[in-house]
Parts: structure tokens; C-alpha cells; sequence
């Protein structure tokens, strides 16, 4: 049986808090979890827990502990309003791709200290901003990340030196992204070029447009949430981490 534990982990610039999804019977190959803007809340655990009982110790830090304890939203969430806008520009104030990866590398550490994960390589997965996160920590941490995923992510590829599609070249993993349809934040002209970009790194990855599918259709309480999209975003992430030798296999 799966069971929600509370704990705290070590990021680069203090410790946060961190929900834990494990089972009670024994260690399992620990996957982390990176949430969607809207920060952990009941949403993004219901999906760590389907996680879980997939077969993983499933670890979500609260990403944006550098500005706000949880709850991150005290108020109902809408893109557009004045106190939404103010409050994710000062979420992503600090998040720089330099802090992204220091986190990185401290909870790859981390998670490996942690109840119930099996020694060995991790999996990780985020979603919407954290599709890059994902990345990022499968290019900080190629030792510790054998697979990683990206759902409807966003900004993968820029015009900065540290976009992280140009991070490609120091991951080992093997790496998942499915794409929205129509998506501002990966528009087409993007999702080509982080194509050519993961042709030429010779690794072994899969890229795909969820067609029909919005940003935001993993996610349950999200209003693009598609349930056939999802379940089909689910069984291309557990297939990825089954292929892939994480933890003790």
C-alpha cells in the first residue's frame, strides 16, 4: 500500500517542503516529481500517488520554497488576474537557470537519503515550467537521472546560452516529451528546433504533440485536463521508467 508522507529536503538555498509517496512493503526506485505552477496541492499528489502505486517512491519538493511556504496559492488561481499575475512573477523572480540547477543537484542527493527509495538511478518528470526542470536535472545530475520526462513544457527552448534544450549534450538519460497542441509557451517553430537539437545529441528520446490535446491536459484540476490525453501521457511515462534501469534493477 502506497502511503503520503510529509518531510523536508535540501535545496540549494535551504530546505523544502516535500511530499513523499512510498510504499510500506520495502524500497522502490525513487522518481521525482516536479509539479506544475500551481505549486503541491491536492491536483499534483493525486498524480504523484498514481505514480507510486505504478511501482515508484515518488518525491515532489515544493519548488518554489525560495518565496512561499505551502500552500503557494491562498487564493483560487486565475491567469489573467492581477493578484495571479503579481504572485507568479514572484515565483519565478529567483528561479534562474543557475538556482534550477543547484536545486537539481541537491535533491538528486537528497532523494537518495530518503525511506523507501532503492539505491541506484533516479527518474524525474515535471510539468508545464517544469518540463525544463526535468531536463535541467537529466543534464546536472547524469549520474543519478536514467530517464526524464516532459509534459506540456514550456520555454524548453530559448534564445539565452542556457536554454535548456543546449543542455542536451551532458545527458545521459533517456528522455520523453509530449507536447501540447498550439501551445504559446512551445510554440511549433520551438518544438522543431528542440528536435534537431535532441537528432544531433544521438541519445535515445521521443517527442510528440499531443494533438487536440491543450496546456495543461495531464493535470486534473486544470481546465485543459484531458482524460484520454492523460492516461495516454501516463502509460508513455511509466513505460519510460520500466525501459529505463532505475533504482536497484
Amino acid at each position: 500500500m502506497v502511503h503520503e508522507h510529509e518531510t523536508t529536503l535540501a535545496g540549494a538555498a535551504g530546505p523544502a517542503e516535500t511530499v513523499v509517496f512510498r510504499h510500506d512493503d520495502g524500497a522502490r526506485p525513487g522518481v521525482l516529481m516536479y509539479t506544475d505552477i500551481g505549486g503541491i496541492r491536492a491536483s499534483q499528489k493525486r498524480m504523484a500517488r498514481a505514480l507510486a502505486e505504478a511501482g515508484y517512491t515518488v518525491v515532489m519538493p515544493n519548488v518554489f520554497y525560495r518565496t512561499r511556504a505551502l500552500p503557494i496559492f491562498d487564493f483560487e488561481l486565475k491567469f489573467g488576474e492581477e493578484r495571479t499575475t503579481k504572485r507568479l512573477a514572484e515565483l519565478r523572480a529567483p528561479l534562474d537557470a543557475e538556482a534550477i540547477d543547484a536545486d537539481a543537484r541537491a535533491w538528486c542527493a537528497g532523494v537518495a537519503g530518503l525511506e523507501g527509495v532503492e539505491p541506484g538511478p533516479i527518474g524525474v518528470v515535471g510539468y508545464c515550467f517544469t518540463g525544463a526542470y526535468a531536463l535541467r536535472t537529466a543534464a546536472a545530475r547524469p549520474d543519478r537521472v536514467a530517464a526524464a520526462a516532459s509534459f506540456h513544457g514550456g520555454r524548453l527552448v530559448t534564445d539565452g546560452d542556457d536554454s535548456p534544450h543546449r543542455a542536451l549534450p551532458r545527458v545521459t538519460a533517456r528522455l520523453y516529451f509530449g507536447h501540447a497542441e498550439n501551445d504559446s509557451s512551445m510554440p511549433a517553430a520551438d518544438i522543431s528546433t528542440l528536435d534537431a537539437a535532441l537528432a544531433d545529441w544521438g541519445g535515445e528520446f521521443t517527442s510528440v504533440v499531443y494533438e487536440g490535446a491543450r496546456h495543461g491536459w495531464t493535470v486534473p484540476d486544470a481546465p485543459s485536463y484531458r482524460e484520454d490525453a492523460a492516461r495516454r501521457a501516463f502509460a508513455a511515462l511509466t513505460g519510460l521508467f520500466g525501459g529505463a534501469a532505475l533504482g536497484a534493477r
